[in-house]
């Protein structure tokens, strides 16, 4: 069975700038010492917590206990009012004749809510696999979501095609055994990020959703080869 695998955020729909934005300016009061932006870029892809974690050492300021759920709750209070569907993102997954599924760094909460509220969820349809950084112990860039995927769809990596906008989340799927495409369509990317996830083993680099299906045919017939 083949089966495409969509990461949510910065794929599906364009969040990453509006969470972006939400972790800049609680950081910024948090860690004053600490080049948000800058960091941020280099920190794409994680889970909140482990963003956290990963700027705290940077800093000389100590986060608050309760700094990941304020976050997750802040970027989400932001991403029902803002957020939309990756252009193209709709009809790109209606018009795959594969099974299909979604694989996020996001918790369910956020990624249920981000496909409900822009309509998303029926171009998947009904009974479509989501798995999320709470189902397992280390997310991406660990290949341990992508893994449990697989085995739960009932595929083989090797039979799994991924779209990916992070390093984290190439370099996961990668190490899961699977082929990878670098969707650099979101808002939130600059002109580097190609490169970046070239280097970290995407087989090819999507501009815009209404590519995919040309790329998916040409996945499968390289696999028949």
């Amino acid at each position: 069975m083949k089966v495409v695998i969509f990461d949510c955020d910065g794929v599906l729909v364009d969040s990453e700038a509006l969470a972006e934005g939400v972790l800049e300016e609680y950081l910024g009061q948090w860690l004053p010492d600490v080049n948000v932006a800058e960091r941020l870029s280099q920190a794409l892809g994680m889970t909140t917590g482990d963003i956290l974690k990963y700027l705290e050492q940077h800093s000389a300021y100590t986060l608050p206990d309760n700094a990941t759920e304020l976050m997750d709750t802040a970027i989400e209070e932001r991403l029902a009012r803002e957020l939309n569907p990756m252009a193209g993102a709709y009809d790109a997954v209606l018009a795959i004749p594969l099974a299909k599924a979604v694989v996020s760094n996001s918790r369910r909460k956020r990624v249920v809510a981000s496909l409900s509220s822009t309509q998303l969820a029926d171009a998947f349809g009904k009974g479509t696999s989501i798995f999320t950084a709470d189902q397992v112990a280390n997310p991406k860039p660990d290949p341990a979501l992508y893994l449990l995927a697989a085995a739960e769809l009932g595929c083989l990596p090797s039979d799994c095609l991924v779209i990916e906008d992070s390093v984290a989340g190439v370099t996961a799927a990668r190490a899961a055994g699977m082929c990878v495409i670098g969707f650099v369509g979101a808002s939130h990317v600059d002109a580097e990020q190609p490169g970046r996830l070239q280097q970290a083993g995407a087989w090819r680099i999507l501009e815009h959703m209404q590519g995919l299906g040309a790329l998916v045919n040409e996945w499968q017939v390289r696999a028949a080869s």
